[in-house]
């Protein structure tokens, strides 16, 4: 039977969102885990990231006029707010990837309802239904599971620094959360479009992180570290192209499938990144992580389809 033309939409947005942050999640790990030279790491975590803001940033712009759009009225320090909380939780999340693995990173990341929840709890007092708990439940159980560390496994160099790695993340988990809050109460009150919101979100992360590289001395290391080893800019600069053109065909697909088909999408290809890194990267994963894993993605799944009939057609681009 031949495929109507939204279903060769659906499939082209889905395989582009797959290649997309299939390639990002690899270059994440070569940029951040790699070895250059004999022992040199990259480190500048604060450039990364303005670069990957700047690129989002044109990126949205370029949608800004290509689409028309209604003026924005957002008050400025929500987008202020919203710019530094999203740069805080991508500035620890790839600062974990120093001493987590990237499979660590993709699970734990998959946490991410839960801080929304919490926050939305506490500080939007918002109420869940008791199935929601349960498979947020699910998720946090998968992750300890994942986590748990083998104490009579640990070698003398293994103790050092053990933790650092999952106390960014979860700081990265809490901005994710903080982010989440402060984009609802954008949507309550001004409702602007997705990449609206995308741009000058990334305005504020590119201003921001630009006076953090300037007034940490960053810049200087930065430009000191790609002197050296100039292959790293082909690296950061496909990166931050591969996350701003996932973003752009997530946008395709929810404005046209809505929310629940693009959540399914981008959750099965973190799945799927964690078995990419496994193979490429040499990163064994215990039978133990590979129970937790499947439960993580289980409590994705679950809350997924069980909130398909109340989903609507957000107002800002889905997370990655």
């Amino acid at each position: 039977m031949p495929k109507t033309k939204s279903e060769i939409r659906f499939i082209f947005y889905a395989s582009a969102i797959f290649i997309c942050y299939f390639i990002f999640g690899m270059l994440q790990e070569k940029v951040t885990r790699g070895k250059y030279g004999e022992t040199d790491k990259f480190t500048c975590v604060l450039s990364l990231v303005l670069i990957q803001c700047f690129v989002n940033y044109v990126f949205a712009q370029i949608l800004m006029v290509s689409w028309k759009h209604e003026k924005d009225n957002t008050r400025t320090v929500y987008y202020f707010s919203s710019a530094l909380t999203y740069l805080l939780g991508m500035v620890t999340s790839n600062m974990a990837l120093q001493w987590i693995n990237y499979p660590t990173q993709v699970v734990g990341k998959a946490a991410k309802p839960i801080p929304v929840m919490l926050l939305g709890v506490l500080l939007g007092k918002k109420s869940y239904p008791l199935r929601k708990y349960l498979f947020v439940f699910l998720i946090v159980f998968g992750i300890i599971v994942f986590m748990f560390k083998d104490q009579g496994k640990k070698t003398m160099d293994q103790t050092q620094g053990i933790g650092v790695g999952e106390i960014l993340l979860c700081l990265s988990l809490t901005m994710d959360g903080l982010t989440g809050a402060v984009q609802e109460r954008i949507k309550s009150e001004s409702s602007p479009t997705a990449y609206s919101m995308m741009r000058n979100t990334n305005l504020w992360g590119t201003l921001i992180s630009m006076a953090g590289v300037i007034l940490s001395g960053e810049i200087f290391k930065f430009f000191s570290f790609v002197g050296l080893y100039p292959e790293v800019m082909i690296y950061i600069g496909l990166l931050a192209l591969m996350g701003a053109l996932g973003q752009l065909f997530i946008f395709f697909m929810v404005s046209e499938f809505g929310p629940l088909p693009c959540s399914v999408v981008t959750t099965t290809r973190k799945f799927f990144t964690v078995l990419a890194s496994v193979i490429l990267f040499g990163n064994v994963l215990l039978l133990r992580q590979w129970f937790g894993a499947i439960l993580v993605f289980s409590g994705l799944f679950l809350d997924i389809f069980y909130s398909k009939g109340k989903a609507q057609p957000p107002k800002r681009i889905a997370n990655k």
